[in-house]
């Protein structure tokens, strides 16, 4: 599950919110295969219709997956991300609603599932909400202080709302939890580069692509950080200019008698 740190083409955290819930409810259900590997084939055809628009089909078929497995908490996540999609897209306040109780519902039963949780705190600053997603996400790294993932988010709710010194201090914080994390470090590159610290972003791409070699936009802009190094480096290592010598401006001529 990825907040899109991985997004088509780096940006702030902020800027992705809008997309999350689209992009974990279909990472997700595809790589799990939902509601723990089990009732497969109604999670994929869940999936498939997800995919195509079709959320009324992918809610039936979610909810014949939670039928066979009641209490799943990945089943109740997938209902959740499938209504809240459906809310976004739609307009329709009640799905919100629902999404929101699907959400709560998969996090009574393991409130360390660490999509629903960002789906959750996604839907709640949607709602305008974003004391309480704070303070959700807050809760969950009181729970789980080993969990980089809590402190990502935070970042990213910090970010959002123009604290950038404090979503920068959260990313390091993860990374003391995980040196190697590519999301942190990525998030942190955003923020350095858009704060013109073009070395430091570089860093932090680089360490993330050797982790993840298969992040092709964080690659594009590595390549173009790394190629302006150079320049700027050279630039820097010039002596500094002398200042221009005064100019001389000779005197204009004299008109009638000077002496008069």
């Amino acid at each position: 599950m990825h907040h899109p740190d991985s997004h088509p083409q780096p940006q702030s955290p902020a800027a992705a919110v809008g997309r999350a819930t689209l992009v974990l409810a279909v990472a997700c259900l595809a790589a799990s295969g939902g509601c723990g590997g089990l009732s497969r084939s109604d999670n994929a055809a869940g999936v498939q219709l997800y995919q195509q628009g079709n959320y009324l089909g992918a809610v039936n078929h979610f909810q014949q997956a939670l039928a066979k497995q009641p209490g799943n908490a990945d089943c109740f996540y997938n209902l959740g991300a499938t209504y809240h999609q459906q809310a976004k897209l739609l307009g329709r306040p009640a799905d919100l609603q629902t999404a929101e109780q699907y959400y709560h519902l998969c996090l009574a039963r393991n409130p360390n599932h660490e999509a629903c949780q960002r789906g959750l705190a996604v839907l709640l600053v949607e709602e305008n909400r974003r004391d309480e997603a704070l303070a959700q996400l807050q809760q969950w790294g009181a729970r789980q202080p080993g969990n980089p993932n809590p402190q990502i988010e935070i970042a990213r709710l910090c970010e959002e709302h123009g604290d950038v010194r404090e979503a920068e201090n959260h990313l390091i914080d993860a990374l003391a939890i995980d040196p190697n994390n590519p999301r942190a470090l990525v998030a942190l590159g955003q923020l350095r580069e858009a704060s013109g610290q073009s070395s430091q972003a570089l860093a932090n791409y680089t360490r993330a692509l050797a982790v993840d070699p298969g992040q092709s936009a964080v690659a594009a802009r590595a390549a173009t950080l790394s190629a302006a190094q150079p320049t700027a480096a050279r630039m820097a290592a010039l002596p500094a200019l002398p200042p221009p010598p005064p100019v001389i401006v000779p005197p204009s001529a004299a008109t009638g008698n000077a002496y008069r």
